[in-house]
């Protein structure tokens, strides 16, 4: 006891020669969002690809504001080689294949991510009440989650999209949306069980708190890190659902477009003309890797085994 009286006086001597009071001495204690942001600016790796997800994403919003050549134009001549006049040459039918790729770009990326909000929120929702009810709910949604799992997703996602919308972008975004929640699902379950058991969730159904309050108010709000990583991942995800879709001639369909269409369009030059195969493809993988790479950011941000952090 004497030496514990000892170091806690040293403590206080040291904070009092410092200009502070004991309690000034202690470090402010941070938030989750603070905490969380905090290790994610330290993820070199995530960082970087922020930084060229939103060079890239401002690039295809706003290039095309004052790109020369429209991506409808096709008075071209065909298959002119790249030069500074055309820098990634022409296509067969004349249209100029930079402004080809800023407008697929768009498409793709809008595409993805109407996919990945749908298909999050509808996984979360049903995840969250089959996990928190339990019993037949829980037996129901995840029997109807099973069978959508066992469907092939592409092939399912190219017949609903021809029979629907006939390779409208749109109607290509829902589709892949209606297959896409499955897996959010599982894991919101997963979750929504261990929290369940949580003693604020006892204290809400002790209040009178109703299902509706529970799920939405205090078990949705707890899983947002799990929410935004496969959020995010969804997106990676979906761009290349997408692309594989419209590369087989089963997704976007014109006059609507996208990086999958564009190297459809062009997958006949890949020897003859590199640049327009390669032009749409390196630009699709290198979303498909950032995002990846920013989701495993927020991944690690979001771990609470890595939240011991220097004050």
């Amino acid at each position: 006891m004497a030496d514990l009286n000892s170091l806690i006086e040293a403590d206080d001597s040291a904070a009092a020669a410092a200009g502070k009071t004991p309690a000034e001495a202690m470090p402010e204690p941070q938030s989750q969002g603070k905490l969380v942001l905090r290790k994610f600016l330290r993820h070199k790796l995530a960082m970087i690809c922020t930084g060229i997800l939103l060079l890239l994403v401002l690039t295809v919003l706003i290039m095309p504001i004052f790109w020369p050549y429209s991506y409808e134009d096709s008075s071209f001549p065909s298959f002119a080689k790249p030069s500074g006049e055309y820098p990634l040459g022409t296509t067969q039918v004349g249209k100029e294949m930079v402004s080809q790729i800023l407008r697929g770009t768009q498409y793709s990326l809008l595409i993805a991510l109407i996919v990945s909000l749908v298909a999050t929120t509808i996984g979360t929702v049903f995840g969250a009440m089959a996990g928190y009810l339990r019993g037949f709910t829980d037996s129901a949604i995840s029997r109807v989650t099973d069978l959508f799992l066992i469907v092939p997703q592409i092939a399912a996602a190219a017949i609903l999209a021809k029979v629907f919308g006939g390779g409208t972008w749109y109607i290509v975004a829902m589709v892949l949306a209606a297959f896409g929640w499955m897996p959010i699902a599982r894991i919101a379950r997963a979750e929504s069980m261990s929290l369940s058991q949580r003693e604020f969730v006892d204290a809400a159904r002790a209040s009178g708190a109703g299902t509706l309050h529970i799920v939405f108010k205090h078990l949705v709000p707890n899983m947002v890190g799990l929410i935004t990583v496969n959020a995010t991942l969804a997106i990676a995800q979906a761009v290349l659902i997408e692309a594989a879709l419209s590369f087989i001639g089963l997704g976007v369909q014109l006059p609507d477009t996208s990086l999958g269409r564009v190297i459809l369009e062009n997958y006949a030059q890949l020897q003859a003309r590199p640049a327009l195969f390669f032009g749409p493809f390196v630009v699709l993988v290198l979303i498909s890797l950032t995002i990846n790479f920013i989701g495993d950011g927020l991944r690690d941000a979001f771990d609470p085994r890595q939240r011991k952090m220097k004050a």
